[in-house]
């Protein structure tokens, strides 16, 4: 992006729609040197567009523009004739990012050479926090959604397919609305193996092993490792260890492509399979029980069960007295548990 110094810190007004059911509203456009900020006229931001992710839905040089997130039709912004500056600079740095990319049979593979070596020596004069930190914010969630089904693809590969059943479907949404809140039915997947226990992805992806729902007795424990495993992605970004893990140049690429080198996915999709979920406090655990109105004893003892090494959420148990908020009904917790076949 920095081949486009006379745009940094262009300003203009627009018209952004966060979805199809919202109505268009007036904003204020700030084009920066890897993103563009949508705020109100407050201030208050309202959105980041990562330069590199971004798509226009009209015909190029064509007044008004509109544009849209990479994958995301829906979030549009506009841009009309007093905004004519603004749709010319991201219409260059499009090209910019377009020419970048390979093409077979032209001579793409130099030109792209010389991009990654700019994003090498850029990574190199940079502090790789402050470039890392940088990421994950312009990042658009749709990216990592994307990002985080790339990392499912290849866990399935060793994996196989996610457990799925008609009768087990809702219940297991029903399981996602409860513990992660409304909004996050679809964020559960059940796999065979994969996975020592759980584990999370960027999207917001929780995956669990079917051990986990298929042997307690108790839907309280399913409940409890699934609940674990957000306070772990809520405590440690997930796009974060991708990229810590993948390194500058992957971060690079992601800043300036839109995208993420094979082999880093690869990497760390085979992290997650191989490492055990890391240990989440006990302070955290038992106000994260509290909240979801969860008893943490049955997950303590599905940890150890002597108890010895989860004493204090057995005997803090927020709910010991009144019980669970139910998780699931009995016949819901019938048919999740067999959500694998037999």
């Amino acid at each position: 992006m920095t081949a486009l110094t006379q745009y940094q810190r262009l300003e203009a007004t627009g018209l952004w729609r966060e979805s199809d059911e919202a109505q268009r509203r007036e904003v204020v456009v700030s084009m920066g040197e890897a993103s563009v900020t949508i705020s109100d006229f407050t201030e208050r931001a309202l959105a980041h567009w990562s330069l590199a992710a971004i798509e226009r839905a009209t015909p190029r040089g064509e007044i008004p523009a509109i544009y849209h997130p990479d994958g995301d039709p829906r979030e549009t912004l506009e841009l009309g004739e007093d905004a004519r500056d603004m749709a010319e600079a991201i219409d260059r740095v499009l090209r910019a990012i377009e020419r970048g990319r390979p093409h077979p049979g032209k001579l793409r593979f130099w030109i792209g050479g010389g991009i990654a070596a700019t994003a090498v020596l850029a990574a190199a004069l940079w502090l790789p926090g402050a470039l890392l930190a940088y990421s994950v914010e312009v990042v658009p969630d749709v990216k990592r959604d994307e990002i985080g089904a790339a990392l499912l693809e290849r866990i399935e590969r060793v994996a196989g397919q996610p457990c799925r059943s008609a009768e087990a479907e809702e219940p297991l949404r029903a399981l996602g609305r409860r513990v992660l809140g409304e909004g996050r039915g679809g964020d559960l997947t059940v796999l065979r193996g994969g996975v020592p226990d759980t584990a999370h992805l960027p999207g917001g992806f929780i995956l669990i092993n079917s051990q986990i729902v298929e042997d307690p007795e108790d839907p309280d424990v399913t409940a409890g490792y699934v609940l674990a495993e957000a306070l772990r992605a809520r405590a440690s970004d997930p796009l974060v260890d991708l990229l810590e893990r993948a390194g500058l140049f992957a971060t690079m690429k992601l800043l300036t492509t839109g995208e993420l080198p094979e082999g880093a996915l690869d990497d760390h999709a085979e992290a997650l399979m191989s490492m055990p979920p890391p240990p989440v406090a006990n302070d955290a655990l038992l106000a994260a029980f509290a909240a979801a109105e969860l008893r943490s004893s049955p997950y303590a003892y599905a940890l150890d069960m002597t108890g010895e090494t989860t004493l204090p959420l057995i005997e803090a148990d927020p709910r010991r007295d009144e019980g669970s908020t139910p998780v699931l009904t009995d016949a819901e917790w019938v048919r999740l548990q067999g959500i694998c076949g037999s």
